[in-house]
């Protein structure tokens, strides 16, 4: 696996702007670090939809990605144990935007193989982009009860800790977590993460 950690998303929730204005003030935070969860396997980003658009419709969808989706559909529909074809469609309502049917697609691949960290940690991603936070936290404690090594799903923690639910103590435990499994892990900017954890500590001190 990979160390450095990929960027899926570049969000923050309003009303915690004010927290990480003062921690990028007071101890210099990479301005892509801290705003956003991030898919596993992959460095494609997905874009937050802005306040005009529905948070969980079809945007912009490609004539490819619509073929695709259609055919994966068809596919779940005749054969719904095939965990390959539920994974690939999860992935491409993610790619695309479709938060709940991505959530329900994930579930039936980890109900067919609930040892698959990714997928776990991709199903907590909707979570958080969808609108659950708790959700999402649960989805990536189990990722990494999955799997100890992956640094994604300990990262997100992290994150959702920080900007949804206002609890920087517990990203900080997570993100401590994330070192004690490995000294060596980077942020998505290549930033060491136990620098991060100290400077978010020096914050809390000003």
């Amino acid at each position: 696996m990979e160390k450095k950690i990929k960027k899926d998303s570049k969000t923050v929730k309003k009303e915690t702007m004010w927290l990480v204005a003062s921690i990028a003030l007071g101890v210099g935070f990479l301005g892509g670090v801290v705003f956003g969860v991030y898919k596993s396997g992959t460095g494609k980003s997905i874009p937050e939809p802005t306040l005009s658009q529905p948070a969980d419709k079809d945007q912009g969808v490609s004539v490819e990605s619509a073929a695709q989706i259609f055919e994966l559909e068809k596919m779940t529909k005749e054969n719904p144990d095939d965990v390959a074809a539920w994974t690939s469609l999860g992935n491409l309502y993610f790619d695309t935007g479709n938060h709940q049917k991505a959530i329900t697609a994930y579930t039936r691949s980890l109900e067919l193989n609930p040892n698959n960290a990714n997928v776990m940690t991709d199903l907590g991603v909707m979570y958080r982009r969808s609108g659950q936070p708790n959700k999402a936290i649960e989805s990536f404690d189990k990722a990494a009860k999955i799997d100890p090594k992956h640094e994604t799903a300990l990262f997100n923690k992290g994150i959702v800790l920080m900007h949804d639910l206002n609890d920087l103590d517990g990203a900080i435990q997570a993100w401590e977590e994330l070192v004690k499994r490995n000294p060596s892990a980077l942020s998505p900017t290549g930033q060491p993460v136990k620098d991060l954890v100290e400077r978010m500590k020096e914050s809390k001190k000003q």
